[in-house]
């Protein structure tokens, strides 16, 4: 006989750790869950689960000179207590709004890694239970935080998440669901406690005073929160492992640099992506020539050693001389075109050049049949405005196969997008689907940002009618201790060498957009404010002398290509004798007219058709159908029926009244083809309902 014993304790590490978060109770408890894992959590705010991981190699990937870091935000539909859609019915590839947090949780995360760690890290947040109260993106990202810290990975952590709205005038920490409705402001702050580390933002045009108050609101709430994180760490937190640093020699940089330091300055000095690439190929042959017998690694690693030289260049001509690489002040943009109605057929199209930058985007709009359905974790069903951006290898100059759209692809069509959200008319005023697609046909910096210059041209050609241009642009920073400076529309090597990208859009009015990309540890208030107001002036810039020279206002029309859209509101007890039985009706008004109809179930019928002709003729049959005569009106008609006791006359298109014969004329008759024909036009007055119910005209109350 066997005997079976068991431990009694089996979650003997098990902590549970307690904060109120924006007056919401937040839990966090480890040492239950996946205890394999180098640090975990799991974290409840209000009823919203999220079990966080963070996972490490144990040795370095080899032969690379970057962090192998993955941040995967995995959603559950069980989560929302729904079933995937679809024929699979399990989940597959990430949504786009799962891809957008784990790019949101990416950017603060990784510049707290030390810059020669090569292992690979994983951080995996799986969204358990969803209160839609409490955002899982927040969730989270603390999540995320909190494993790192607790963990033995090497990281400079701990950080703090928080979305700010703006309700009534009034900013709101955390804003519930009802709330986040009626916002003007969706913004995600990361920080340390001493400096902002990330920010990601969509406005309903806020001011730039309104946007930094808000972010320093996040950042004090966050500093009161890392003291909670700090305490957990004290307590469980595991010391940090020894890894094998993967930073170049130093005395290899040192020699390399000095051989070709003067080369390498006369490549750089160029605002030609084309000159300054060909101008590299002869140093880099010339450095593996001299240098491969004494670095036997010397191939695997230039790459590495490239950039960090070219990046120890432009930095030093940045904060030394105050020199760009292509000569521009520090508050100069490089040059600007733009043009619209390039292409015949499509419905809008746009083109914005900033310097070797180059996007060309095109707008396309449909029936509001035909917006996009989306099937996730909140309760966001559907999509009227879709903005999509590529990024082909010809326009880096490079020979590579076009792939499907990738992370950063995504984020860059979802910032266009969030950036022009705010100044799109409503369905009611404008009842289309809008598809912008913005193809980077060059790329040398700032493509988003142009992809939202050449979005407002191409919005603007399409004939929809905008509230206001936007425009964006980004800043970019060069810090040395201390010293810090930042410059207005950052070309490519500024972006790869420099310290952040502070991407802002916006209008005249305000800001409808904010990203920002750090590759330091994180910002003070003075940079976010110097970054504000630079972008302010570079997209005011942009608007009145590049947008609104191209082209002053929206088309009246829209293209002769696009559906001519049309919005008739009924009587929703009208809908069902509009459709018909099995539709009968509605199918005969498609094919008699050619248009297309859509009725929501408040009455609101949107018809699509090809031209104003075929759409007024829908128009009219379905206003005959849901005509109701007012009484005491007097309507001029044809009859179309006599019968003993009186006539029928059709008042309305397929709309037809009995007069009786003692109404028709003012003596007596006694039949009526004595005073009417068959298709006589005549007058009628509406009376009113009979005893009976049925409508009862007049023909001698009506002269």
């Amino acid at each position: 006989m066997y005997e079976i014993k068991s431990s009694a304790k089996v979650f003997d590490q098990h902590r549970v750790f307690h904060y109120t978060l924006a007056g919401r109770p937040l839990v966090v408890e480890t040492g239950k869950l996946a205890g394999l894992a180098n640090g975990a959590c799991l974290v409840r705010y209000g009823e919203t689960s999220v079990l966080c991981t963070a996972t490490a190699s144990e040795k370095p990937r080899e032969g690379i000179d970057f962090l192998p870091l993955s941040v995967d935000l995995e959603e559950r539909m069980y989560s929302a207590g729904k079933i995937p859609g679809g024929y699979l019915k399990r989940e597959g590839k990430p949504s786009e709004k799962a891809v957008l947090t784990s790019r949101v949780i990416d950017r603060p995360v990784r510049p707290l890694f030390p810059k020669d760690l090569r292992n690979d890290v994983a951080l995996t947040l799986t969204v358990m239970s969803v209160d839609y109260d409490c955002e899982p993106e927040v969730v989270a990202m603390i999540g995320a935080s909190i494993a790192l810290s607790i963990s033995d990975i090497p990281w400079n952590g701990p950080l703090g998440g928080l979305h700010i709205g703006l309700c009534d005038g009034k900013l709101v920490i955390n804003p519930t669901e009802a709330q986040r409705k009626v916002s003007d402001l969706e913004l995600t702050v990361a920080a340390s406690r001493e400096k902002v580390v990330m920010i990601e933002a969509g406005a309903n045009e806020v001011p730039d005073d309104v946007m930094y108050d808000a972010i320093m609101l996040a950042h004090e709430e966050i500093k009161r929160f890392l003291d909670f994180v700090d305490a957990i760490v004290d307590e469980i937190g595991k010391p940090k492992f020894e890894y094998p640093s993967g930073e170049l020699d130093h005395d290899m940089f040192d020699k390399i640099f000095a051989f070709c330091e003067k080369d390498l300055m006369n490549a750089l000095d160029t605002d030609d992506k084309n000159v300054r690439d060909a101008r590299m190929v002869p140093i880099t042959d010339a450095i593996l020539e001299k240098f491969s017998e004494e670095y036997p690694d010397l191939p695997v690693q230039m790459p590495e050693l490239v950039y960090k030289m070219q990046k120890k260049v432009v930095r030093r001509w940045l904060l030394e001389d105050g020199k760009r690489v292509d000569g521009r002040a520090m508050n100069e943009i490089r040059p600007l075109a733009a043009e619209v109605g390039m292409f015949p057929r499509v419905h809008g199209s746009g083109m914005f050049t900033r310097g070797q930058t180059q996007v060309i985007t095109f707008a396309t709009l449909g029936t509001l049949a035909e917006v996009q359905m989306l099937d996730g974790i909140d309760n966001e069903t559907e999509k009227r405005y879709m903005h999509h951006y590529n990024m082909p290898g010809f326009s880096t100059g490079e020979a590579k196969a076009s792939r499907t759209p990738g992370r950063r692809e995504i984020g860059h069509g979802a910032l266009a997008e969030r950036s022009l959200v705010p100044v799109l008319p409503s369905a009611e005023e404008f009842p289309y689907a809008i598809r912008l697609v913005s193809e980077v046909v060059s790329s040398n910096g700032s493509t988003s940002q142009a992809s939202v210059c050449g979005s407002t041209l191409a919005l603007m050609d399409a004939g929809v009618p905008i509230k206001a241009p936007v425009a964006g642009i980004s800043c970019g920073l060069i810090t040395e201790g201390e010293r810090w400076m930042t410059m207005i529309d950052i070309q490519g090597v500024e972006d790869f060498y420099g310290d952040m990208d502070f991407k802002v859009a916006g209008t005249h009015k305000g800001i409808t957009s904010i990203q920002m990309d750090l590759k330091i540890d994180g910002l003070t208030p003075a940079i976010i404010k110097e970054a504000l107001e630079s972008t302010h002036a570079g997209r005011d810039y942009i608007i009145d002398n590049v947008i609104l020279k191209a082209i002053d206002a929206p088309r009246a029309e829209v293209n002769e290509y696009a559906p001519k859209m049309m919005t008739v509101k009924i009587d929703p007890d009208k809908i069902r004798e509009v459709i018909g039985k099995g539709g009968s009706v509605i199918q005969k008004i498609t094919a008699d007219t050619g248009a297309k109809i859509d009725i929501e179930d408040d009455g609101t019928v949107y018809i699509a058709a090809v031209n104003r002709a075929s759409a007024d003729a829908a128009k009219a049959v379905i206003d005959a159908i849901c005509f109701e005569p007012e009484v005491g009106a007097v309507y001029t008609g044809k009859v179309t029926g006599i019968k003993e006791f009186g006539c029928f006359v059709e008042y309305a298109p397929g709309k037809e009244g009995m007069v009786h014969i003692s109404k028709i004329a003012d003596k007596r008759i006694d039949k009526v083809e004595d005073v009417l024909s068959l298709g006589d036009t005549v007058k009628v007055k509406y009376i009113g309902l009979d005893k009976k119910g049925r409508m009862d005209f007049s023909i001698k109350d009506a002269k």
